[in-house]
């Protein structure tokens, strides 16, 4: 009883500053019946109104987070391409609600804070990440087994499934990332093992996590460092140690996040699979029906609005027919599926392709 209480205060010290909300085991919060983000094609951000410019810039960052979940990579806004397309992330959405969270300022007083809470379209968001060429994780993704060890100066001990609120900026951070840790159950014999992850013994910690499923385990030990906390982290799958790293922080909740970041780089670059969305380059393209300086600013605007068009450069003008030379980061057949049914064009075959304006 007496190292029970212990750990509740250790832990306890760790997550003074966590909202007192419930929190179920999608890391979403709860209350009640409320939106709230499930899946990986949803995602909820904190908006500063309900007006329409709030809403489509809260739209933008969603689809970040959707991307980001839906391919693993946690850099997916900064690749080619994916900045110029969340412009247009209200064409993706398939709907979206508003929550209102309240809170306590450090004055005491109430506090309100609106959040957006935004459902994409499958299908348009794996279409977009396959042309702008972001790796594919596919599902069911596995839910690796967390056997993490904290000392704060008392002696290490296992965290379980009863003190997940300890590690619920971990588990938090994996479901951003596009998938789920779990946790041991604590047993007697589980919680003895502190010792062997102390000593970094994977293989011990493997075998005990024989009776769970998938084989995979997030090994890591949380301590007092000279700044703050430290924490080493080891991912083993199917026995065999995939990733090793450590990392430093003031605040423990976030050096506990790292294990979730590292375990899903580790996962990704596993199992995902580099999406092909075309070959990048210059190809010149036919577009037809342009009969008018409006209908030329018309098809001006919807290649510029499309995210595999880096360069737009006019080659040759025939009456209603210009030839355009394209710099395409996904080549034409990514193009002509970026355009989607919404475009002011038809067409794309033959060599060179021709489009017609509607």
């Amino acid at each position: 009883m007496r190292r029970f209480n212990a750990f509740a205060a250790a832990a306890f010290l760790l997550l003074s500053a966590l909202p007192a909300l419930a929190q179920d085991d999608t890391g979403m919060r709860t209350e009640g019946d409320v939106a709230k983000a499930q899946g990986l094609y949803e995602a909820e951000v904190t908006v500063s109104s309900q007006a329409e410019s709030d809403r489509n810039a809260g739209f933008a960052r969603a689809l970040g987070q959707v991307l980001a979940k839906v391919s693993g990579d946690k850099g997916a806004t900064s690749r080619a391409g994916v900045a110029t397309e969340l412009r247009n992330a209200k064409n993706y959405v398939d709907g979206y609600d508003y929550r209102q969270d309240q809170g306590t300022s450090a004055g005491g007083a109430p506090t309100f804070r609106t959040t957006l809470v935004a459902r994409f379209d499958q299908q348009k968001v794996d279409v977009l990440a396959s042309v702008l060429g972001l790796p594919v994780w596919p599902q069911p993704r596995p839910k690796p087994v967390v056997w993490l060890a904290i000392d704060d100066g008392s002696g290490a001990r296992l965290v379980s499934l009863q003190q997940s609120a300890a590690v619920r900026s971990l588990l938090d951070r994996a479901v951003d990332r596009g998938y789920r840790l779990g946790l041991p159950q604590g047993s007697a014999a589980e919680v003895a093992l502190a010792g062997a992850i102390w000593r970094g013994d994977t293989a011990a910690v493997s075998r005990a996590s024989a009776r769970y499923a998938p084989p995979m385990q997030l090994i890591g030990k949380l301590y007092r460092g000279k700044s703050g906390w430290v924490a080493d982290w080891n991912f083993v799958d199917n026995g065999k140690v995939l990733a090793t790293w450590s990392a430093d922080n003031a605040d423990a909740r976030q050096a506990m996040a790292t294990g979730a970041d590292g375990a899903a780089d580790a996962l990704v670059k596993r199992y995902a699979k580099q999406a092909v969305g075309g070959t990048p380059g210059t190809y010149r393209v036919i577009f037809s029906g342009i009969r008018s300086s409006e209908d030329y600013l018309r098809l001006s605007a919807a290649l510029q609005q499309t995210a595999v068009v880096r360069r737009i450069a006019p080659a040759r003008v025939d009456g209603d027919t210009m030839e355009v030379d394209l710099d395409l980061l996904s080549g034409v057949d990514g193009l002509k599926r970026m355009l989607g049914e919404d475009s002011p064009v038809v067409g794309g075959d033959g060599n060179p392709a021709v489009f017609h304006l509607k």
